[in-house]
């Protein structure tokens, strides 16, 4: 069997993992499924800490930078990015 890595990324609504996914994406390289942007409703987790124990592994969390004075309620990109993965096995 050979492996392949399955990504999860995880927007939260705060640096904590235990709090509620506001975003999400997911990328299968074992080619299983096929997932595409706004292909659900519903996040695959209602924070990270479900996603842990799901079987996920997180390997990247967001680096924590405080605002630029002023700057406190400017909407931006999504910061608080948590990145996970699970080996899934394909075969040939």
């Amino acid at each position: 069997m050979t492996v392949r890595q399955q990504v999860l990324v995880l927007y939260l609504s705060t640096s904590a993992l235990d709090s509620h996914v506001v975003g999400w994406a997911r990328y299968d390289g074992t080619g299983a499924s096929r997932p595409t942007t706004g292909d659900s409703d519903e996040p695959p987790y209602p924070d990270g800490v479900a996603a842990l124990r799901d079987g996920w592994r997180l390997f990247q969390a967001a680096q924590l930078l405080p605002p630029h004075p002023g700057g406190e309620y400017d909407v931006s990109f999504l910061k608080h990015e948590f990145f996970f993965e699970k080996l899934g096995q394909i075969s040939g």
